[in-house]
């Protein structure tokens, strides 16, 4: 399921626009927008948090990403501040008390699961973590050069489809490929344009998009990119 919203490419929605005039509330759960994309394996949901709340013990994996504001996170290993521009990863099981920010806005990814993946407590990305070399598109999807691209991961789940953390690129251009995946970006360096055959649309850093499942879109980078992710792609 996705929103509806006029979208150049039809893969992509932006964030920041979906999110806008979300609600407030004081629910962490019942408080979510109608989501920007749900189906089993994903759901995307803007939330305007206000006050402050307890979490008794998630029900699935959950990526937040902070829009505006400040979120404070409490649990057992003490206070997580996540202010805008970041995120922190909140494995299920997790219980905590959370503050939010008067002008709170953020974006919950949740990604069901039955354990927890490398981590059993919140734990925040990580923007200075060294990155290592990851695969770049196939070459037969590529228009051009190979880019060099770098992760890290803060976050695998345990059935390892969903991770976030930190990615980075050299520029490419590569075609429109279908998408298996759902992924979170938040860029925080370059530029990138996205495109299928019925427009394009362009982001920048500071920008939020969210790719989904289906026909996908062609990716062009003419600058160095760096991002953070959330993405959860099946298995096979």
């Amino acid at each position: 399921m996705r929103v509806a919203l006029t979208q150049a490419v039809a893969a992509v929605v932006d964030v920041r626009a979906y999110a806008a005039g979300t609600n407030p509330s004081d629910d962490w759960f019942d408080g979510r927008a109608a989501p920007a994309f749900a189906d089993r394996d994903a759901q995307v949901a803007a939330i305007a948090l206000r006050g402050a709340g307890r979490v008794q013990a998630l029900p699935a994996d959950e990526f937040v990403l902070i829009l505006e504001g400040r979120l404070e996170i409490e649990g057992e290993a003490g206070t997580l501040p996540v202010d805008a521009g970041t995120g922190a990863v909140l494995p299920i099981g997790s219980s905590f008390a959370w503050r939010a920010s008067d002008d709170l806005l953020a974006v919950i990814y949740s990604a069901p699961t039955t354990a927890p993946g490398n981590a059993t407590k919140p734990l925040a990305i990580d923007h200075d973590a060294p990155l290592a070399p990851s695969n770049p598109p196939l070459a037969e999807n590529l228009i051009g050069p190979t880019p060099a691209c770098r992760s890290h991961s803060d976050y695998i789940s345990a059935n390892g489809e969903f991770a976030c953390g930190i990615w980075d690129s050299t520029p490419y251009h590569r075609r429109q490929i279908p998408y298996r995946q759902v992924e979170l970006m938040y860029l925080l360096d370059g530029k990138v344009s996205f495109a299928d055959a019925h427009g394009s649309v362009s982001f920048s850093a500071g920008d939020v998009c969210l790719f989904v499942r289906g026909d996908g879109c062609a990716w062009l980078s003419e600058e160095y990119v760096r991002k953070i992710y959330a993405n959860q792609r099946p298995a096979g």
